[in-house]
């Protein structure tokens, strides 16, 4: 089955024919960062391992590499060239030249690098930047999809701050939300992941193509696959009854709907913030 996905927020991005999940590659991306790895640094050798430990050895500069570092909503890519270009790179920015370079002169390789030596050199990293005109620093919208299944619905990346128990610290996350099934992803293991770097942020965007697939392949109502809008409507009646007896409330205390709770304790309310361009209350924290 063919399944075309539809960006409803940030670029389309091209996809592998025979996965309408897996993102091969962006229309554009924007520079993010960039380093000198020397050969005196600590970390240059295991660095060095990412490039010959592949099918093919990359490593071509013993004295060091320049590095760039490029990103989209949903891809990412890592330039190794000479340390002087880049140096050269970065006055030419700062100057208000633009942001091109000879590409002849290095290589790319697909998404950025991680692991030991990588993970030191590399401060974290998100989509969203106060400096770049963000609500915050990790805070925002990343990219969004129509849900072929539900009209009008939205399958929706976003950063944000959450707590994973209310005395806890405070995490720059990444997850998606649904908001035709309004799936709480928070406390739901591998649905939420540490926002650190682009594939952070990558797996998210993935995670919320496959919520989609899933729901056309399977259907809706099938309990293989996890959307599926009202599952939560009993579950905040029984609540709601439980509470007024036990308590001996007149009123509901929560709403008695999935989207109503949702639009008011839930993601979808940090989501109406997020478009708004306020910054949430960290998410989870009571």
């Amino acid at each position: 089955m063919s399944i075309t996905i539809t960006n409803t927020y940030g670029r389309p991005h091209p996809t592998s024919e025979s996965n309408a999940t897996h993102v091969t590659g962006a229309p554009g991306y924007r520079v993010s960062m960039t380093a000198t790895l020397p050969a005196s640094d600590a970390r240059f050798a295991d660095c060095v391992t990412y490039l010959t430990d592949g099918e093919q050895d990359l490593h071509s500069r013993p004295e060091g590499y320049g590095l760039i570092f490029l990103e989209s909503e949903e891809h990412s890519a890592t330039y190794f060239g000479p340390m002087q270009q880049v140096r050269d790179f970065d006055a030419a920015r700062a100057a208000g030249e633009g942001d091109s370079w000879d590409h002849s002169a290095g290589f790319f390789v697909g998404q950025w690098p991680h692991g030991k030596g990588w993970d030191d050199l590399l401060p974290p990293a998100y989509w969203n930047m106060a400096q770049a005109g963000g609500i915050a620093d990790g805070v925002g919208l990343v990219t969004g999809f129509a849900h072929n299944a539900i009209p009008g619905a939205e399958v929706l990346v976003y950063e944000y701050e959450g707590k994973y128990v209310p005395d806890g610290d405070v995490h720059k996350l990444v997850t998606y939300h649904c908001t035709g099934c309004h799936k709480d992803t928070h406390h739901d293991s591998g649905h939420v992941h540490e926002n650190t770097a682009p594939f952070a942020r990558r797996w998210a965007a993935r995670q919320a193509r496959q919520h989609i697939t899933q729901a056309v392949r399977l259907g809706l109502g099938n309990p293989d696959q996890l959307c599926r809008p009202g599952e939560g409507d009993e579950m905040l009646r029984v609540v709601n009854a439980v509470a007024k007896d036990k308590l001996g409330l007149s009123y509901n205390p929560h709403p008695d709907t999935e989207d109503a709770y949702c639009a008011t304790k839930g993601p979808c309310g940090l989501i109406r913030e997020l478009r708004a361009g306020i910054r949430p209350a960290v998410f989870r924290a009571r």
